[in-house]
């Protein structure tokens, strides 16, 4: 008959796979340093991304990732091919818009108002047809929005209020000349950062303008918002639309497009780091095998006391392999922690909500217990190997 040899069940094998760690708790602790170090890393490169793009995605919602912009482009012959006067009209009868606008440029000329006078102050005279401010999600910073009437109004973008003098409007009312017509002051419209152009401009009613300042009706650009989901898909519509006939020539963009490029500039530094986390970690693997290595030289007796009692070599592997998993697994849930704490901090100091993407911590653990595992793998195969004579022989 064989000799029956004596199982380890797994509690057994925890609490005799643990004992290096309770009997030598600083080595543990310093040993674990590395790998809490990668993992803390790997969990802060990850969720501060995550953070910093939930409040990105906000903020371009609120300034228009839903916006497309739509520009005349030039001809065959050179000249800029019109938009249609009915622009905001044929937009809003598409089924996944949600709103639309246009402006047209008057060329009308902005010559003086009550506090200045200028031969020509270089201001532009758009026209506005539609919910513009609705929009482009835009609010005046002073007094109130057009009205949609035909009566001699205006609305100053910002840097044009700056210009004239009036960027907080008096109580009393305020004309300017435009093209020879006194248009009354009624807003200061407030910054516009996805249409520039619209911050050194005087808006006037499209009604208004084509009263009083002859303007015959035509687009220089046109806005619209659509169903954020589908807003890629909403481009060429847009374009065919305007332009049925030929639909290349009106340029459709995404305002906000580019600061969903600045995103993805700061994404490909997160490769970077992710690889300083993979680096970290594998020093902290690195640094656990040599302790390991180091507590089976000291730990020869032990293993040659053990084989004599007659627990076999997978015992003996099975007892370093867990030393070296737990050991690693310690360091990864406190690297979890200090990763989800920095990553806590800095969210809450830049105003950002938090996130952390669950795969985050899940493969955060995973890495810590595949770094144990084959930290232990080698020095546990070489305790197993030991002579149990020769191990207990070893001063």
């Amino acid at each position: 008959m064989h000799e029956r040899r004596p199982r380890l069940d797994i509690r057994d094998l925890f609490e005799v796979g643990t004992v290096g760690l309770r009997t030598r708790p600083l080595r543990a602790v310093l040993s674990a340093i590395g790998v809490a170090i990668g993992i803390a890393t790997l969990v802060a490169v990850t969720a501060v991304p995550a953070s910093s793009q939930a409040a990105l995605d906000k903020t371009l919602t609120a300034l228009g990732a839903d916006l497309l912009r739509a520009d005349p482009r030039t001809g065959g012959d050179g000249a800029l091919v019109p938009l249609p006067a009915e622009a905001v009209g044929m937009l809003e009868r598409i089924g996944t818009v949600t709103g639309a606008a246009s402006v047209g440029n008057t060329h009308a000329p902005v010559r003086s108002n009550e506090l200045r006078s200028y031969p020509e102050s270089g201001l532009t005279t758009l026209a506005v047809r539609g919910d513009l401010v609705g929009v482009l999600r835009a609010d005046v910073s002073s007094g109130r929005w057009l009205d949609g009437s035909d009566l001699p109004t205006a609305v100053l973008g910002v840097e044009a209020a700056e210009r004239l003098g009036l960027s907080e409007l008096p109580d009393r009312p305020v004309a300017i000349d435009i093209g020879g017509v006194a248009f009354t002051v009624v807003g200061v419209l407030a910054k516009t950062p996805l249409s520039a152009d619209l911050q050194s401009a005087v808006l006037v009613d499209d009604a208004a303008a084509r009263r009083w300042l002859s303007f015959d009706g035509v687009p220089t650009a046109a806005y619209v918002t659509g169903i954020e989901s589908s807003i890629e898909a909403l481009r060429p519509i847009v374009a065919a639309t305007l332009s049925p006939k030929a639909s290349g020539l009106v340029q459709v963009s995404q305002p906000s497009a580019v600061l969903a490029a600045k995103a993805a500039a700061r994404d490909s530094f997160d490769g970077l780091f992710l690889a300083l986390a993979a680096v970290a970690l594998v020093i902290g693997g690195i640094g656990i095998a040599n302790t390991m290595f180091v507590s089976v030289l000291e730990r020869r007796r032990e293993i040659g006391l053990r084989r004599a009692l007659g627990a076999h070599r997978g015992q003996i592997q099975a007892q370093f392999l867990v030393e070296a998993i737990v050991l690693c697994a310690l360091g990864g849930a406190a690297g979890v922690l200090l990763g989800l704490l920095g990553t806590a901090a800095w969210s809450g100091y830049q105003g950002w909500p938090l996130v952390v993407p669950v795969q985050t911590v899940l493969v955060g653990m995973a890495a810590s217990l595949g770094t144990g595992a084959i930290a232990g793998l080698a020095p546990s195969v070489r305790a197993a190997r030991q002579s149990p004579t020769a191990a207990l022989a070893a001063t």
